[in-house]
Formats: structure tokens, sequence, C-alpha cells
């Protein structure tokens, strides 16, 4: 783990949000070519994680799930979900999570790195060129353009369809709810392949590199 300063970060933003998925998908929505600022409330992640899953934070300094959920609600509704569509997120997670056997934080931070929570995220294509919609921006699934208020059904279809994608990459990885899947999982996820001595690489420039970092600081309760 390699302590970044706060000057280094906003370097780093300024240069490379045009690599990040969903903060893009946001940006169109609102007719604007860069990554949403952060929320009043946020503060810029302080750590950059990079080498092998062994480098990333231990389960056991993830922060509780309802607290998580809780911290990102603000960013939730500044992406455009109303109240509603917030608790049938948390719905749509926690009963999703139950039945796929994944970790509901590890599809919460999925979530909020694809699409801020924004049930309305627009559509956004992947290296391969095709569509990656909905709440965790996976290909093969539809999502719900510019709406809002939208049913628990839809909802938790965009939460299922992304974590089904995930599974499988976590199955690539041993299907272990334990860091040493989820971590290349989630690099599998966002690249489509894996170097698994850096989880903060890239492979041939698919996806963003601080992916993997960025997910992991959620879950120590970093917020944006």
């Amino acid at each position: 783990m390699v302590s970044i300063t706060p000057l280094i970060v906003a370097v780093l933003a300024c240069n490379l949000s045009s690599a990040f998925a969903a903060p893009s998908a946001l940006a169109q929505a609102n007719g604007r070519q860069s990554a949403l600022p952060f929320t009043s409330d946020a503060r810029p992640a302080s750590n950059f994680y990079s080498g092998p899953w062994s480098s990333f934070p231990a389960m056991n300094t993830w922060v509780g799930f309802d607290s998580m959920f809780n911290s990102n609600k603000p960013s939730m509704l500044a992406a455009g979900s109303t109240q509603q569509d917030v608790d049938r997120i948390y719905t749509a997670i926690t009963g999703v999570a139950s039945s796929s056997g994944i970790d509901p934080r590890v599809l919460l931070g999925i979530m909020m790195e694809e699409s801020h929570g924004g049930v309305g995220v627009v559509t956004t294509w992947n290296a391969d060129g095709q569509a990656t919609g909905g709440l965790m921006q996976a290909s093969g699934c539809h999502g719900f353009d510019g709406q809002n208020n939208l049913a628990q059904a839809d909802i938790t279809y965009m939460v299922d369809c992304g974590t089904q994608h995930y599974k499988r990459n976590l199955v690539d990885w041993g299907g272990q709810n334990a860091p040493q899947s989820i971590y290349p999982a989630l690099r599998e996820y966002n690249s489509g392949s894996v170097i698994p001595s850096d989880l903060s690489l890239a492979p041939n420039g698919a996806g963003n590199f601080a992916y993997v970092s960025q997910v992991a600081q959620r879950f120590v309760g970093w917020v944006n």
C-alpha cells in the first residue's frame, strides 16, 4: 500500500477521468464531458493500492454493509436517484447478495464505482463495443437511461444482472468470498483480463487501472 498525497490524487483525477466508465456515463447524462465532481461531503481517496491481492485491504478492515450503504446515500441521491430508488437499491442488493452468495459490500462497491447508484445512469460501451448498462454497467445488461422512481423489479434486475456477470469472474478466481478471489475478479470485471502480480494494471489499456484500488477503498469507508 502506497500513500498518495491529495495533490497527486487531484492530478490523477484530472488526467484520468475519461478512463472511469461510471463518471463518464453520469457526465454524459448531465451534458458534460468530464467526470462528475465530488459531492460536498466527499473526501478524495487517500491511498492507492497495487500489487497482488494480498496488498489490498483485508476483509476484517472493511466497514459493515449498513454503514457503507448509509454513507453512500447522499451520492446516490446526487446521481439522480430518489429516496424511493435508494430504498429499493438496498432491498435489491441485500436480496441478490443472499441469493447469489456474494458479499453485499462487494456489490455495493461495484455499483458505486460504476454508476454512483444513479438508477438512470446512461448506458456505456466496453472496449469490445458491447453495451454495458444499468447500475453495475455490465455487458449484456440494459439500463433505464435518464429515469428514476423505478419499480423494485427494474432495480433488482440491474443489480442481479451485474452480479451474475461478477459471479462468473469470481468463479474464474476460485469462487470464494475472500480477498484472493474478490480482488482479481474485480480486475476482470473491469478489464476482462488480469495480471495477478499487479491488480492495478489494466491489461492492454482496457478499463481503469485504478478500479480495484478505488473499489477497495470503498470497502474501508471512502465515499465520493
